[in-house]
């Protein structure tokens, strides 16, 4: 008995070097404080399950510095990624299971996270004049939110249903329907109107999108920190022309109205079963080494003295932690307006508003382009854009 008991340590002790072995990290690379030069560098090293964030994060840079061939390029293969990845479950049920951890799936980010790829894919190929491809994204868009939990917060995004809309009547067909959907969840109403006829639509964010924290005893529980924005709202001028730019959509309202995952109660049996098995395993330990002391029991205080020891290593490899992998480099506000404007050369203003109306300074952007006749000009505009481009 002493011997199978000294073999079985044995066998535990080298479980339990395994499971506290982990892969050493590479050194962290050096910042450079250009975000495109250091989101570059760390997508080139990312492992393959971490390559669709690092392309989300560099597709964000990329909007907000008119990079836009960059831009295409990004989320054309992101949204390859993400869709190859949720039809593929392999790395998700190994996550699934006791002693994987949830951040070695390949990440695709939560709902609003795959609703902003799409969204700015939309966007592009407006620029591009392709508005049957940019109606499909927002399209596509819409149905990423469909993963809420509730009913309440399923597809609820404004502009998603006001741009279907938009672009439905701008290929001729009638749009009323999607325009009615957003005039029911906007608390804008006034300001949402189709005009197909208008050649200028000037696409606005501002404000930082919601993080991702993990909280509970085993950091089980994922939250999100609620996304900050000194800007309430932007004005947008052309000439004598102005435009209120109101914040349409929150995103730090739409992932806090997620609903549940099913990975959050994975997680949280997970917690459960690391916490039973770790009281279970202390239990057996001190009757164990109780019993052990006497020569009637000492044959059943080693078998507790082992199984404690297994439960204890249980335990510990049991990894319930929530993945906490953020695009953060989205905005918190989504918003949007429209002009028609004689064709020939064009000055843009968009000033971002603080809580009582005023101008912020030094956040106002200038863009100056030019409208051709027959064609439509589309504009992206964040706060974090440059302060002045010409297109």
């Amino acid at each position: 008995m002493k011997t199978s008991f000294c073999n079985l340590i044995v066998v535990c002790g080298i479980l339990f070097l395994a499971a506290g072995c982990v892969t050493p990290r590479q050194p962290p690379i050096q910042k450079t404080g250009d975000p495109w030069i250091d989101y570059r560098a760390e997508l080139e090293r990312a492992p393959a399950k971490d390559k669709a964030l690092w392309r989300y994060k560099l597709a964000s840079v990329a909007m907000q510095t008119r990079r836009y061939d960059e831009a295409r390029r990004l989320l054309d293969e992101v949204l390859l990624d993400i869709g190859g990845i949720i039809s593929n479950d392999e790395e998700a049920r190994k996550a699934r299971s006791l002693f994987g951890e949830e951040s070695r799936k390949f990440f695709v980010g939560e709902p609003y996270e795959r609703v902003m790829a799409y969204y700015y894919r939309g966007i592009l190929y407006w620029m591009d004049g392709e508005a049957d491809n940019a109606r499909a994204c927002f399209r596509s868009a819409q149905f990423m939110d469909s993963y809420a939990e509730g009913e309440k917060y399923t597809c609820d995004y404004v502009l998603l249903d006001y741009l279907e809309g938009l672009a439905t009547a701008c290929l001729g067909g009638d749009g009323s329907d999607a325009l009615e959907r957003a005039r029911e969840r906007s608390k804008f109403d006034s300001e949402l109107e189709l005009h197909p006829e208008h050649n200028v639509f000037v696409f606005i964010e501002y404000g930082k999108g919601p993080r991702k924290i993990a909280v509970g005893e085993y950091n089980e529980m994922l939250k999100f920190i609620p996304g900050g924005s000194k800007v309430k709202s932007a004005l947008v001028r052309v000439g004598a022309r102005e435009k209120d730019a109101p914040p349409y959509d929150d995103l730090t309202f739409q992932a806090t109205t997620r609903g549940g995952r099913v990975m959050d109660y994975i997680l949280r049996n997970k917690a459960v079963f690391k916490s039973t098995s770790d009281t279970v395993g202390n239990a057996a330990l001190m009757s164990g080494a109780v019993l052990a002391g006497s020569r009637k029991h000492q044959e059943a205080g080693l078998g507790l003295l082992a199984f404690g020891l297994v439960s204890k290593i249980v335990s510990a490899a049991t990894t319930p932690g929530a993945d906490t992998r953020c695009w953060d480099d989205l905005p918190r506000y989504l918003s949007f307006v429209s002009f028609e404007l004689s064709p020939g050369n064009k000055s843009l203003t968009v000033e971002f508003l603080n809580g009582v109306g005023r101008p912020i300074d030094g956040l106002t952007k200038t863009i100056e382009f030019n409208v051709s006749p027959g064609k439509r000009a589309v504009l992206f505009v964040s706060e974090q854009s440059p302060a002045k481009k010409e297109l």
